[in-house]
């Protein structure tokens, strides 16, 4: 095959490697989302709240980047979860343009209840692919979007 072809045919490739991805991260977005709005929270809220759970307390200001949200919809959503009695701001002692968002007692049962029926749905939205291929899929997909990153 000469180097025209190839080219040609390495863009019909990517162009089919986006729509698919694109699909699949659709599909799983979907069924994510449906189960939590089972769990009475919309996804940014869940999002927001399941990151304090795990990695404890955090600057408000910091939360966006780590769940992908614009900054103004963060101190919304906190408001949300404050007023669900879930998360509570607090004041950092070293700094006052710094306030943290720490989760409550209510917010610790909810997660400790619904985290891990999240897990298992997710384990079951996720079980078309198994174990090695999982592995082989998180690495490839890193090292595309890692690339994509870098252009």
């Amino acid at each position: 095959m000469d180097h025209q072809n190839n080219d040609i045919l390495e863009e019909e490739l990517s162009l089919k490697l986006f729509v698919v991805l694109t699909r699949a991260l659709e599909s799983i977005k979907k069924r994510v989302e449906e189960d939590i709005k089972c769990l009475g929270l919309n996804p940014t809220e869940f999002a927001v709240l399941e990151l304090i759970y795990s990695k404890g307390e955090q600057p408000i200001q910091k939360i966006g980047e780590k769940v992908l949200l614009a900054s103004s919809s963060i101190t919304y959503v906190v408001d949300k979860l404050e007023k669900k009695d879930l998360l509570r701001r607090k004041p950092c002692p070293k700094d006052r343009r710094i306030t943290f968002a720490v989760i409550t007692q209510a917010g610790t049962e909810l997660m400790d209840e619904v985290f891990p029926k999240h897990k298992q749905a997710i384990k079951e939205i996720c079980a078309g692919l198994d174990v090695d291929e999982k592995k082989v899929m998180i690495n490839q997909l890193k090292k595309l979007g890692y690339h994509a990153q870098g252009l």
